[in-house]
């Protein structure tokens, strides 16, 4: 059996400090429930900066993995036995990355994973920070599980979830920022960010943990305000935990791996692919 924790928080604006600490006060409260695996939400460290364009945010990037902050979480995977994906602004060679990084529970750090799709749409202006990843997609082998991480928008993309899981991942982890639509004060979005997840899950036979940050946040004119929901789904699409749009803390569910490797296997969808057929849709 593997413990997975989706957790979620407020993060403060010009509070690296405060984040952090809130961030740790969550691993350590999961280190204490036995999780062997602990997401955090999208760019905890910092708020959501990219509600709009200013270039005074570029100076929120850091450099992997000279940065304190991997060496402060590597200690504390190591101590506490757990792994936790943590995601980052990264400056690197003059150019910035919504990037992510896996420490294991023995305190090493993974190749890094850029984000791949980068949004671009009021209140969520990535395309002027963030150059597409050039990593492709990856897949981690930690202590407890192989795992495929993505980054937000990447979620919303079935090929995504499709090749992390055929390139061995055993559970798919998403750290997220998303709230409401600062163009749209009647557009919710969070029932159909669901759904997606669900979708994922259900037809690759994969649970799906995601970690979305809470809170309201005011950057000039824009305001947004994140919707949490941060959950767990199982294998086959149903969801086993799920937070609600206030709380902070996290929600851990237990996966018997073995089991949903022989269904998977057993249901026959890989079995049955056609990629022959599948070309199309690159010329699209």
């Amino acid at each position: 059996m593997i413990k997975v924790a989706s957790s979620q928080f407020a993060s403060s604006k010009n509070n690296f400090d405060g984040n952090m600490n809130k961030a740790l006060e969550i691993a350590k409260k999961a280190s204490d429930e036995n999780v062997n695996i602990l997401l955090f939400q999208e760019l905890f460290q910092s708020e959501y900066f990219c509600s709009t364009k200013n270039e005074d945010f570029f100076e929120l990037a850091i450099e992997f993995p000279t940065h304190n902050i991997f060496q402060i979480f590597s200690n504390f995977c190591k101590s506490n036995n757990i792994v936790v994906p943590i995601s980052f602004f990264e400056k690197y060679q003059g150019k910035y990355f919504n990037s992510l990084v896996v420490i294991d529970a023995d305190g090493s750090l993974s190749d890094i994973y850029r984000k791949s799709h980068i949004p671009e749409g009021p209140g969520y202006n990535e395309k002027f920070y963030f150059s597409p990843g050039d990593t492709g997609f990856k897949v981690f082998n930690t202590k407890f599980a192989t795992i495929g991480c993505a980054i937000c928008w990447d979620q919303w993309f079935p090929e995504c979830a499709r090749i992390l899981t055929m390139q061995g991942a055993e559970i798919l982890f998403y750290p997220t920022a998303i709230g409401s639509e600062p163009q749209d004060p009647d557009l919710d979005s969070r029932k159909h960010w669901r759904n997606v997840m669900i979708g994922h899950a259900a037809a690759n036979q994969i649970p799906i943990v995601a970690s979305n940050r809470v809170g309201i946040e005011n950057e000039k004119d824009i305001t947004i305000k994140f919707y949490g929901n941060s959950l767990i789904i199982d294998h086959v699409g149903d969801v086993v935990s799920q937070m609600n749009e206030e709380e902070e803390g996290l929600r851990s569910h237990d996966f018997n791996i073995e089991e949903i490797r022989n269904y998977r296997q057993s249901w026959g969808n890989f079995r049955d692919r056609r990629p022959d057929l599948y070309k199309k849709i690159c010329d699209f």
